[in-house]
């Protein structure tokens, strides 16, 4: 195994950023269709177009992009001389910063059923600010990675 993960770890990195990136698309567009559908009223036509925007978007974009970027991210961390976890700090604060992605993403997918059952609770406002979180996660991430302060 090790030698695989050698032999092919810049395939391995171009998948794990091509995940990433479908990832975050979603991250981005599903709190914005959230801050839209929570304006419309409950059962009209509109709403319901919402729903199936929201469904298709987590379950065939989102959820599979990130089960993606995690095994690639993990083939990557596992693949030997890549990463010193008693010098490189920075990739416990980056690993913090998906874990905490994840758990955001969990939150989406429990408002989108929420939203499904026409039990939404939170505002327009709420959602915009929601939409942020994933930026500000990706920054951290981001710098993480490329910069290494640490």
């Amino acid at each position: 195994m090790t030698a695989f993960l050698q032999d092919n770890f810049l395939w391995i990195k171009a998948f794990h950023v091509i995940s990433v990136i479908a990832w975050m698309a979603g991250m981005f567009y599903l709190p914005r269709l959230f801050v839209y559908h929570a304006d419309t009223p409950v059962g009209s036509a509109q709403s319901e177009q919402f729903k199936i925007m929201e469904r298709r978007l987590l379950r065939a974009i989102i959820n599979p992009a990130m089960i993606l970027a995690w095994i690639f991210g993990l083939m990557m961390l596992f693949t030997p001389g890549v990463i010193d976890f008693a010098t490189d700090y920075w990739i416990h604060v980056k690993l913090t910063a998906v874990v905490l992605m994840s758990a955001f993403h969990g939150f989406l997918a429990r408002w989108r059923k929420a939203f499904e059952r026409d039990e939404n609770r939170h505002s327009a406002g709420f959602y915009r600010f929601a939409n942020e979180v994933p930026t500000l996660l990706m920054i951290v991430i981001v710098i993480m990675v490329i910069v290494r302060p640490f």
